[in-house]
């Protein structure tokens, strides 16, 4: 590359593609204890269980369709941070990093112990994987992830291909034998889904924490928004690569949830360490998404003239905004937890350092001396500048004047 020019995404993944890429990062170890969490808080109503997980493919859907704007408006690495800065602040933007500091490893992790405990299951039949060792096994599992990464494309793209075809077969074979037992018809298999709905119904709060442990599964859309930028023709490849790998999906996750329940009782199934995480880790990603969505709609009227490959249609948004309003409130007010006060205490905890650090611009060259010895370490180099170019179907343009000649 020469001197003075910028690197800009190419649009060049199509709709088969962007389709196999999104269903395969979708498809994942949530689906192995997301049925867990979604029985729980449906008051082990099979007829309920099933049908949050259907809601559940529609709500990844609009959340998706929703954010994706984002990734075509600003096709860079770290979109969703600078979207929230130039929307609503450098304030929500810190927080936005804030949480997501431990909100992401809080989800990798879980993640991590859900596959170490599978892996250690056979060698302790009848009775619970001891934690020191899973934990162990959990943590070489995620340094194993971490060199990879670090190798190079080639190698996680190997690799990805491979998990994703593992994945797939379990899932598949879960599936196939569900399927054959109730075509049988056996009693025992069939009685979980006469009168399906005669158990008790939830309340409202414990819908809501169900959606939070079901949409855990379907989680991976996000990734959308990282490749969005390189789709061809955007505003119609993103909408049918969503609607067709999230209903794929869906269709795959009912099936083994109606396999789960052909084999074990509701009660069986609902055993984890894992339920009150995942409750943690949703409830953070669906405040940030309702703030995201804020700032969707405040730029559409700040910036109109902001080039938006894809323009997201707003009753998706309006719809988007409600469900997190839902998720996020209805158990703070109907059955607050005590997880619900770390959270917020959490992220209020984040003023002890945007305060001094951020707002009064203390030890900003010690901080900058820093990131320059990570940058260098790590072998990272920081992204061009955004307001300046943006690339629109491959090719650089400017910012519109009023945002460009800003002084």
């Amino acid at each position: 590359m020469k001197v003075g020019e910028s690197t800009q995404f190419q649009r060049v993944i199509g709709y088969f593609h962007g389709t196999i890429f999104l269903f395969s990062i979708i498809i994942g170890a949530g689906i192995f204890v997301a049925p867990k969490g979604v029985l729980k808080y449906s008051s082990l109503n099979v007829g309920v269980s099933l049908s949050i997980w259907a809601a559940c493919a529609v709500v990844s859907m609009l959340a998706a369709l929703s954010h994706a704007e984002l990734g075509t408006t600003f096709p860079r690495s770290g979109a969703q941070y600078y979207f929230l800065k130039r929307s609503l602040g450098p304030f929500i933007a810190f927080f936005y990093l804030w949480t997501n500091l431990f909100s992401t490893p809080a989800g990798i992790a879980a993640r991590g112990l859900l596959l170490a405990g599978y892996i250690m299951q056979p060698f302790y039949p009848g009775c619970f994987v001891p934690e020191m060792p899973k934990k162990c096994l959990a943590l070489a599992i995620l340094w194993c992830l971490g060199i990879l990464n670090a190798r190079g494309v080639k190698e996680v793209t190997w690799f990805q291909t491979v998990s994703t075809a593992v994945k797939m077969t379990v899932l598949g074979f879960i599936s196939v034998t569900g399927i054959v037992l109730l075509v049988r018809g056996r009693r025992e298999n069939l009685a979980r889904f006469e009168k399906a709905f005669d158990a008790d119904v939830p309340d409202a709060s414990q819908i809501a924490e169900a959606f939070l442990q079901g949409l855990f599964a379907y989680s991976g859309w996000g990734v959308l928004v990282r490749i969005a930028g390189e789709l061809k023709s955007p505003s119609e490849n993103i909408p049918k690569c969503v609607v067709t790998a999230l209903t794929l999906v869906a269709l795959i996750y009912l099936l083994v949830n109606v396999s789960y329940l052909a084999v074990l009782t509701p009660k069986e199934i609902m055993s984890s360490d894992l339920i009150l995480l995942i409750s943690y880790v949703g409830f953070t990603d669906w405040i940030q998404l309702g703030l995201m969505m804020v700032g969707l709609l405040k730029l559409r009227f700040q910036e109109p003239n902001l080039s938006r490959p894809y323009k997201v249609r707003l009753p998706f948004v309006f719809g988007t905004m409600a469900i997190s309003l839902f998720l996020v409130l209805t158990p703070i007010i109907k059955s607050p937890q005590i997880y619900h006060i770390y959270v917020i205490l959490f992220i209020l905890s984040g003023l002890l350092f945007y305060l001094p650090f951020v707002h009064f611009d203390l030890g900003s060259t010690y901080f900058n001396k820093i990131t320059c010895f990570l940058q260098l370490l790590l072998n990272v180099s920081p992204a061009d500048d955004i307001d300046e170019y943006i690339s629109t179907g491959g090719k650089v343009q400017k910012n519109p004047p009023a945002t460009a000649t800003k002084k």
